[in-house]
Protein backbone atom coordinates (compact mmCIF):
# COMPACT_ATOMS: atom_id res chain seq x y z
CA UNK A 1 0.00 0.00 0.00
CA UNK A 2 1.11 3.54 -0.73
CA UNK A 3 1.65 5.99 2.16
CA UNK A 4 -1.31 8.14 3.10
CA UNK A 5 -1.25 11.67 1.72
CA UNK A 6 -0.35 14.35 4.28
CA UNK A 7 -3.50 15.69 5.92
CA UNK A 8 -5.63 12.61 5.14
CA UNK A 9 -8.71 12.41 7.39
CA UNK A 10 -9.63 8.77 6.69
CA UNK A 11 -8.17 5.53 5.41
CA UNK A 12 -8.86 5.38 1.65
CA UNK A 13 -9.33 1.59 1.84
CA UNK A 14 -11.66 1.11 4.81
CA UNK A 15 -12.81 4.67 5.56
CA UNK A 16 -11.63 4.54 9.21
CA UNK A 17 -11.47 8.09 10.58
CA UNK A 18 -7.94 9.14 11.55
CA UNK A 19 -7.44 11.31 14.60
CA UNK A 20 -5.45 14.54 14.04
CA UNK A 21 -1.79 15.13 14.80
CA UNK A 22 0.44 13.44 17.34
CA UNK A 23 0.09 14.92 20.83
CA UNK A 24 2.44 14.78 23.82
CA UNK A 25 1.73 12.52 26.82
CA UNK A 26 3.24 11.60 30.18
CA UNK A 27 4.24 7.95 30.79
CA UNK A 28 2.09 5.81 33.06
CA UNK A 29 3.79 4.10 36.01
CA UNK A 30 3.92 0.30 35.85
CA UNK A 31 5.02 -2.38 38.30
CA UNK A 32 6.29 -4.75 35.57
CA UNK A 33 9.73 -6.28 35.96
CA UNK A 34 11.73 -7.94 33.18
CA UNK A 35 12.82 -11.49 33.85
CA UNK A 36 16.53 -12.31 33.82
CA UNK A 37 16.20 -14.95 31.13
CA UNK A 38 13.74 -15.77 28.42
CA UNK A 39 13.37 -18.87 26.28
CA UNK A 40 13.25 -18.66 22.50
CA UNK A 41 9.78 -18.59 20.90
CA UNK A 42 8.42 -18.48 17.36
CA UNK A 43 5.39 -16.39 18.31
CA UNK A 44 4.33 -13.93 20.94
CA UNK A 45 1.44 -11.60 21.61
CA UNK A 46 0.73 -8.09 22.81
CA UNK A 47 -2.36 -7.39 24.90
CA UNK A 48 -3.59 -3.85 25.49
CA UNK A 49 -3.82 -3.50 29.28
CA UNK A 50 -4.40 0.25 29.53
CA UNK A 51 -5.76 2.91 27.21
CA UNK A 52 -8.10 2.83 24.23
CA UNK A 53 -8.97 -0.67 22.96
CA UNK A 54 -8.12 -2.33 26.31
CA UNK A 55 -8.31 -6.11 26.04
CA UNK A 56 -7.37 -6.32 22.35
CA UNK A 57 -4.72 -8.96 21.64
CA UNK A 58 -2.28 -8.90 18.72
CA UNK A 59 -0.46 -12.04 17.57
CA UNK A 60 3.20 -11.49 16.70
CA UNK A 61 3.92 -14.20 14.12
CA UNK A 62 5.92 -12.28 11.47
CA UNK A 63 9.61 -11.36 11.62
CA UNK A 64 8.76 -7.63 11.56
CA UNK A 65 5.59 -6.09 13.03
CA UNK A 66 4.94 -2.36 12.57
CA UNK A 67 3.07 -0.36 15.22
CA UNK A 68 1.61 3.10 14.73
CA UNK A 69 -1.31 5.41 14.06
CA UNK A 70 -1.26 4.70 10.32
CA UNK A 71 -3.87 2.11 9.27
CA UNK A 72 -1.09 0.60 7.17
CA UNK A 73 0.72 -0.59 10.31
CA UNK A 74 0.32 -4.21 11.39
CA UNK A 75 -0.82 -2.97 14.81
CA UNK A 76 -3.00 0.11 14.30
CA UNK A 77 -3.24 2.28 17.44
CA UNK A 78 -5.55 5.13 16.48
CA UNK A 79 -4.72 7.80 19.04
CA UNK A 80 -3.06 11.19 18.62
CA UNK A 81 -0.34 10.32 21.16
CA UNK A 82 0.93 7.61 18.78
CA UNK A 83 3.13 8.50 15.79
CA UNK A 84 2.07 7.24 12.34
CA UNK A 85 5.07 4.88 12.32
CA UNK A 86 5.91 4.60 16.00
CA UNK A 87 7.78 1.32 16.54
CA UNK A 88 8.68 -2.09 15.14
CA UNK A 89 8.89 -5.45 16.82
CA UNK A 90 11.58 -7.60 15.21
CA UNK A 91 11.99 -11.34 15.71
CA UNK A 92 15.43 -12.80 15.05
CA UNK A 93 16.10 -16.46 15.90
CA UNK A 94 13.16 -16.56 18.31
CA UNK A 95 14.20 -13.43 20.20
CA UNK A 96 11.90 -10.39 20.09
CA UNK A 97 13.19 -6.80 20.12
CA UNK A 98 11.25 -3.56 19.93
CA UNK A 99 12.67 -0.49 18.16
CA UNK A 100 11.53 3.14 18.32
CA UNK A 101 11.13 4.60 14.81
CA UNK A 102 11.98 8.18 15.87
CA UNK A 103 8.51 8.65 17.34
CA UNK A 104 7.41 11.98 18.82
CA UNK A 105 6.60 10.63 22.32
CA UNK A 106 9.21 7.90 22.43
CA UNK A 107 9.00 4.25 23.36
CA UNK A 108 8.78 3.10 26.98
CA UNK A 109 9.40 -0.43 28.28
CA UNK A 110 8.86 -1.04 31.99
CA UNK A 111 8.88 2.74 32.64
CA UNK A 112 12.21 3.27 30.85
CA UNK A 113 12.50 5.33 27.69
CA UNK A 114 14.31 3.11 25.16
CA UNK A 115 15.48 3.33 21.57
CA UNK A 116 15.72 -0.46 21.21
CA UNK A 117 15.48 -3.33 23.68
CA UNK A 118 14.93 -7.06 23.92
CA UNK A 119 11.46 -8.08 25.09
CA UNK A 120 10.90 -10.52 27.95
CA UNK A 121 7.74 -12.20 29.22
CA UNK A 122 5.71 -9.70 31.23
CA UNK A 123 7.34 -6.55 29.83
CA UNK A 124 4.95 -3.60 29.60
CA UNK A 125 5.38 -1.45 26.51
CA UNK A 126 3.96 2.05 26.49
CA UNK A 127 3.22 3.68 23.16
CA UNK A 128 1.35 6.94 23.62
CA UNK A 129 -1.59 6.33 25.96
CA UNK A 130 -1.51 2.57 25.24
CA UNK A 131 0.11 0.08 27.62
CA UNK A 132 0.69 -3.33 26.05
CA UNK A 133 1.81 -6.49 27.86
CA UNK A 134 4.25 -8.72 25.97
CA UNK A 135 4.05 -12.49 26.36
CA UNK A 136 5.64 -15.27 24.32
CA UNK A 137 3.29 -18.00 23.09
CA UNK A 138 4.14 -21.57 24.01
CA UNK A 139 4.23 -23.51 20.71
CA UNK A 140 2.92 -26.64 22.48
CA UNK A 141 -0.38 -24.92 23.37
Amino acid sequence: MAPLPEGANACPTCGFKLLGKTQAFKPIASDAQASASSPIFDEARLRIVRGPQVGNVFRLAADVITIGRSPQCDIFLNDMTVSRSHAEIRRVNGVFHIVDLDSFNGLWVNNRNVRETRLYDGDVIQIGTFSLAFSPMDPTR
